[in-house]
């Protein structure tokens, strides 16, 4: 995985409620098991009409917003388990999204895929996406040494929480093999210790 300790980065609101997996990437482009290609589908049946043609009224498709960090609605992620959710928003380019509820198996995944989730309150919420809409250019700045958020702009910011483990992965780059052989002298030692 890529390391993460802070980005800058313009962002793209979606300020739509209880956003769920099958709307993040449809179950009919779950066939396939590797990971390339997933952000081509992200959030399909909205950037798309049925005919095939670009939906513009979409966020995703206004050329006026940018960016690696997704801003959506309460409850982001929920109903059924799929990874290939986290797979599609870090394929479409996202490395942060930012929600005042994520669904525990979508917060699980997006960590393990090296994308991450901050949660803030929904006030702080509101405020992000009427800061994004109002300019599209506004930078938002996470910090993950100090678990902050905050307008590149602005002094307001909020701190979010994220499991120690799942923290020090990402700041390494780690996945969780790559944890376990960061501490080979560790056990190392340790069975030589027992031995």
């Amino acid at each position: 995985m890529e390391k993460f300790t802070t980005l800058t980065s313009r962002a793209i609101p979606l300020d739509i409620a209880n956003v769920d997996t099958d709307q993040i990437i449809p179950a009919r482009f779950l066939k396939a098991t590797d990971k390339k290609g997933f952000g081509d589908n992200v959030f399909r049946d909205w950037r798309y009409n049925k005919d095939g043609s670009e939906n513009s009224k979409f966020s995703l498709n206004n050329t006026d917003y940018s960016g690696s960090i997704l801003v959506a609605g309460d409850n982001f992620g929920c109903g059924s388990s799929r990874e290939h959710a986290a797979w599609a928003l870090v394929g479409y380019g996202f490395k942060v999204i930012v929600s005042s509820f994520f669904a525990d198996i979508f917060k699980g995944n997006a960590l393990n895929n090296g994308l991450l989730p901050v949660q803030v309150s929904k006030a702080y919420l509101k405020h992000l996406i009427s800061e994004v809409n109002a300019d599209p250019n506004v930078k938002i700045k996470v910090n993950l040494h100090e678990q902050q958020i905050s307008i590149s702009s602005s002094k307001r910011f909020e701190n979010f929480n994220i499991d120690p483990y799942k923290k020090t992965c990402m700041i390494n780059g780690y996945d969780d093999i790559d944890y376990l052989l960061s501490k080979k002298k560790t056990i190392e030692a340790f069975e030589n210790a027992v031995d």
